[in-house]
């Protein structure tokens, strides 16, 4: 019996991936050379490498939608990865696509993520507006190639090109300045492509399911959204006698399953119809070829617009996000007029080429929700001790 080595492991990849797939033996490598491993090839050590980072281990503590101390049920950022990367596995098992890598990305793609999901980054961004910008896609490629410290020859994580190209590029928007580091005239594999939907997948069907668990939103609230009404309907009358908990979840997850096999349908007609046979072929295909099918976009877009109305603009989760920008705004405001309030290892953090606010930009989007809170209060709260 042949041992199972990496060099195993890359033939079993060569032989069992579609050509339009990524091979970890064709790699464009790592910033700082290694050895190979002896037993894992390139891309199973970049996703290893993520999941053991502290970026990771703190996603658990920060806000999908609800904020962290609202109750223990709800998705935190670290269980809404978990499921995009399930979401992901699958995808690209079905179209022959290297799970490995895609895996790495889907596991990377939210590291950047600031205190109190989207409310946060949003505040962070205007706040950094003249100093560079923030987006969290670029901060999750930061987090990897800079301010994760495991090794002493070299900072960050040293992930392989692929998976460092797919943080940056996954997402449909490019108006990134590090895209330039990455070929930008370059599509992103497909494996990459895949996770920017596997993502809006897992969070329109955890929305849904977290927004009815808490009350926030009723079933009166989905009536008239086709891709609840089509499966609602249904289970309810599959299981008439079953209780809303098993009617709710067969719902979100006869949604989920629909979306998933759109996409996988669809994607298989968009690399037939185009010819793709390879991995040049991939990075020269423009538009992008991972999407829905025209009737699932649309009803997809139905399903966002009302858990926009009718979830993310309550006035409960409206307060979370203005109290989220007053917490996010008043952090900022007091590093920035005397940085010497951070620790003293994150002051040493600026240089000529990282300003001082890149430095406390840094500090606040690794911060944990429990973290900012009870910083805020540190700082401004005279019966906090400091």
């Amino acid at each position: 019996m042949p041992q199972r080595d990496r060099a195993f492991f890359e033939q079993r990849e060569r032989e069992s991936l579609a050509p339009y797939a990524m091979n970890a033996a064709d790699s464009r490598g790592r910033a700082f050379p290694e050895p190979e491993h002896r037993f894992r090839v390139a891309f199973q050590r970049d996703r290893d490498r993520i999941i053991h980072s502290s970026a990771f281990r703190r996603l658990e503590y920060k806000t999908q939608v609800f904020v962290n101390h609202e109750g223990d049920y709800y998705r935190t950022r670290l269980t809404h990865t978990m499921e995009a990367a399930q979401i992901t596995r699958t995808v690209a098992g079905a179209l022959g696509l290297n799970q490995d890598l895609a895996e790495a990305v889907a596991l990377a793609h939210d590291l950047g993520h600031t205190p109190f999901g989207h409310a946060g980054e949003h505040v962070l961004a205007r706040l950094m507006k003249e100093h560079g910008g923030f987006d969290h896609n670029s901060q999750s490629l930061r987090i990897v190639e800079v301010l994760e410290e495991r090794y002493p020859d070299f900072a960050g994580l040293n992930l392989t090109y692929e998976v460092r190209e797919g943080i940056v590029k996954h997402s449909t928007s490019h108006n990134r300045p590090r895209i330039g580091h990455f070929a930008p005239d370059e599509a992103p594999l497909l494996e990459a492509q895949i996770v920017d939907y596997a993502d809006e997948i897992a969070y329109n069907s955890h929305d849904i399911d977290d927004g009815l668990q808490s009350g926030l939103i009723g079933v009166g609230d989905m009536e008239g959204v086709e891709l609840w009404d089509a499966h609602f309907k249904d289970v309810v009358r599959r299981c008439p006698n079953a209780g809303f908990s098993i009617h709710r979840y067969q719902t979100v997850r006869r949604i989920l399953d629909a979306l998933v096999t759109d996409l996988i349908t669809n994607v298989e007609r968009a690399i037939e119809t185009r010819g793709l046979d390879s991995i040049a072929a991939v990075r020269a295909a423009k538009p992008r070829v991972v999407d829905y099918s025209k009737g699932v976009e649309r009803a997809v877009l139905e399903l966002k617009t009302r858990l926009m109305e009718r979830l993310y603009q309550h006035h409960r989760v409206r307060r979370m996000t203005a109290k989220a920008g007053r917490v996010m705004k008043g952090l900022f405001d007091a590093y920035m007029d005397d940085p010497r309030q951070m620790p003293p290892h994150v002051v040493a953090r600026e240089s000529s080429t990282t300003p001082i606010a890149r430095v406390v930009a840094d500090y606040i989007a690794g911060m944990t929700d429990r973290f900012a809170l009870d910083e805020h209060s540190k700082l401004y709260d005279p019966n906090t001790r400091v």
